[in-house]
């Protein structure tokens, strides 16, 4: 999907002032609400806007820790141990990598005797032939696309 000026403006107001309707941020553009909405339905549907849903923390649940454990897996066991692992409700995200290890997790707990648990739930997994964890303390920069969006960087060109 091609990208212009206007799909950027759009995306860096929806960033900074997620809670405004369309309607204002039409205004601040300064054309059409129809016009607005159409963009960002194009958007929606193109996946460039991926979700809608408020960001709500683990802590407030009391979940106080935040691991990263890589996972080492079997040959061909990728698709049945990510399925195993959306069962395991403390496993908030998980990515195939490269390097060591073949899947990256994002593990909250709210002690450290829970985050073993954890683990060992992860352990026993079919497929899983080793794990290694990480625990983050403090996080420095959060989850951010804003100075992304907003980069000078940022073109809607393909790379040549």
């Amino acid at each position: 999907m091609r990208l212009d000026e206007l799909d950027r403006s759009l995306l860096v107001l929806l960033l900074e002032r997620p809670r405004a309707g369309l309607r204002e941020h039409a205004r601040t553009l300064g054309v059409a609400r129809g016009t607005v909405a159409a963009r960002f339905l194009r958007l929606q549907e193109s996946g460039v806007v991926s979700g809608l849903a408020p960001q709500v923390s683990p802590r407030a649940f009391g979940y106080a820790m935040l691991a990263f454990v890589h996972l080492d897996l079997a040959q061909g066991r990728l698709d049945p141990v990510v399925e195993d692992l959306t069962a395991i409700p403390e496993v908030i995200e998980a990515h195939t990598i490269t390097g060591d290890g073949d899947l990256l997790c994002r593990v909250v707990a709210r002690d450290t005797a829970e985050l073993e648990r954890v683990i060992q739930r992860l352990i026993e997994i079919p497929g899983v032939t080793r794990t290694r964890s990480q625990m983050a303390l403090t996080q420095r920069i959060p989850p951010r696309v804003l100075p992304l969006v907003r980069s000078s960087r940022w073109s809607t060109d393909r790379p040549r």
